[in-house]
């Protein structure tokens, strides 16, 4: 076989293409329609394309001649083909066809992907990133399949905020009352995950959606609407994610829950003004209470000290008298005891000590004479003053330098003075005159 025969086969730049006549034509001669004179120079008709091409593929096995099929005596006369050239040929386009068959079954795997190959649609292998092989379709075929890839659903609305989905929002609470709940679940494949997420669903992104809202609404039913709305989002959106992944590990999706984010939680637009009066007298009554608690705070410390200090008082109390009534008792039992030995000097020191604890009170003293009627009054305020004013002048008299005290020494009231001493014999005379 000629590979000339072959290029001129596939060579569209020929001049001679569909034209006929290969071999007896002068080249000076200007191509010409082969069969139809009349054409000048038109476009070649198509069966004479066909049957030219024809007489080319039959020159590659072995098969000579020119000229027009329907005019045999225009070129030299057709000759069987020769089989070792047909057998080389007929190899060649075999070999030809069965190495672009096998070629075909490259292919190449991005970083972050995996293809999952089948056989005959049956699962076989799961091949990682590079350059693969497999065989040819239709034995074998692969899809690619995006394992980094975030994937992302909207439950309750599309796109946007307002565009709600209310069969999926609206959801009911554990104390029987609507809330509307937006939220968004990010998921991506296990690195394990590509065939389960082929075969094990129909529609796998679909099973994600409907495990979603499933355990959303099992977790937004265990609750109260204020949780639900407030201080347990975070929560919510938690538990929802960790029910979505045991949901999903049950049906072997191969899916991975990545984070699940509540857009919107509120409660239907028809009771939203309803619901806000309620939120703003609960807040009242959060502050009074705070309020409350905080004037408590304050008096109870306040009331515990005092009532405190009260027993601590009391306690000091307590311990004063009782040793002041323990100390009494033990004088006056040294007292009676002294009494028992000499019953007149005690008597005589019992008194005397006890005139002097009145006179220490007392400023004036009205005396009894016996030898008269007449009352003796005995300034003893007025002696005290003239006694202080005396030392006094005493003092600024004598020049000296050293600055008086500010306050006087008084006369000690336990001094005995001469009208004292005469108050006390009357008094001794007629205690014996008794």
């Amino acid at each position: 076989m000629h590979l000339p025969s072959i290029s001129r086969l596939f060579n569209l730049n020929d001049s001679n293409w569909g034209r006929g006549g290969s071999g007896g034509n002068n080249d000076n001669q200007p191509p010409r329609r082969p069969g139809n004179n009349d054409n000048n120079g038109g476009p070649p008709d198509l069966d004479e394309l066909w049957r030219d091409f024809n007489r080319k593929l039959g020159g590659v096995f072995g098969r000579r001649g020119g000229g027009n099929d329907n005019n045999p005596g225009g070129g030299t006369p057709r000759q069987p083909p020769s089989p070792r050239r047909a057998r080389a040929g007929l190899g060649l386009i075999v070999l030809i066809v069965v190495g672009l068959w096998l070629g075909s079954g490259f292919f190449i795997v991005n970083e972050g992907q995996v293809a999952v190959v089948t056989q005959f649609g049956k699962y076989t292998r799961t091949t990682g990133s590079g350059f693969q092989w497999r065989m040819p379709y239709p034995v074998q075929a692969h899809e690619i399949v995006n394992l980094s890839q975030l994937r992302t659903i909207e439950v309750g609305f599309r796109n946007s905020a307002r565009t709600k989905v209310l069969p999926e929002a609206l959801m009911l609470t554990d104390d029987e009352n609507i809330v509307d709940m937006q939220f968004v679940v990010q998921y991506r494949l296990r690195e394990n995950g590509a065939r389960d997420y082929l075969f094990s669903h129909r529609a796998p992104d679909e099973a994600v959606m409907q495990a979603a809202e499933t355990a959303m609404r099992e977790v937004v039913g265990k609750r109260p609407m204020d949780f639900v709305l407030y201080e347990g989002r975070t929560q919510v959106a938690a538990d929802t994610a960790s029910l979505m992944q045991q949901i999903l590990d049950l049906y072997k999706t191969g899916v991975l829950i990545s984070s699940v984010a509540i857009q919107n939680a509120q409660p239907p637009e028809q009771v939203q003004a309803a619901f806000d009066d309620a939120v703003k007298a609960g807040q009242d009554r959060e502050r009074q209470i705070s309020e409350g608690q905080a004037y408590a705070n304050d008096v109870v410390p306040r009331a515990r000290g005092m009532a405190s200090r009260l027993l601590q008082e009391a306690d000091g109390y307590k311990q004063r008298v009782v040793e002041t009534a323990q100390g009494d008792a033990s004088r006056f039992s040294l007292v009676l005891a002294e009494y028992r030995k000499a019953p007149q000097v005690t008597r005589d020191r019992l008194y005397l000590d006890t005139m002097q604890q009145v006179f220490t009170n007392t400023s004036k003293v009205m005396i009894d004479a016996r030898s008269g009627s007449n009352l003796l009054y005995l300034p003893l305020d007025k002696l005290m003053q003239q006694a202080s004013q005396e030392s006094l002048s005493a003092v600024r008299g004598s020049g000296s330098a050293t600055l008086p005290s500010p306050t006087p020494s008084l006369p000690s009231t336990n001094a005995p003075t001469p009208e004292s001493n005469r108050m006390l014999e009357g008094l001794r005379s007629r205690e014996r005159t008794r």
